[in-house]
């Protein structure tokens, strides 16, 4: 798999009915306690890393790796030493 752009990522994502595109910068070491959120999730990992914890399993992810989250699961998140970039999908 060729690594996305932006652009790429922005356009795929819309083609899958996401409406709204974000960039985020995450602080390094922050630590999000449980939430959840009221879109679904396709995203991206530009740079850096964190680990998305799940009920009791924990997904580490990395600059390059996808991922998928539905509207109101409950999850936290924990980014790593030099924080972190993730370019965001939401269908809202």
């Amino acid at each position: 798999m060729t690594t996305p752009t932006f652009e790429s990522f922005t356009a795929q994502s819309q083609d899958e009915g996401f409406d709204e595109i974000i960039v985020r910068e995450w602080d390094a070491d922050l630590k999000l306690e449980t939430h959840t959120h009221p879109f679904d999730v396709s995203a991206y990992v530009a740079r850096g890393e964190y680990w998305l914890t799940l009920g009791a399993e924990v997904k580490h992810l990395q600059a390059g790796d996808f991922f998928r989250l539905a509207r109101d699961v409950p999850h936290a998140e924990l980014y790593g030493p030099e924080g972190a970039t993730v370019w965001v999908a939401r269908a809202n």
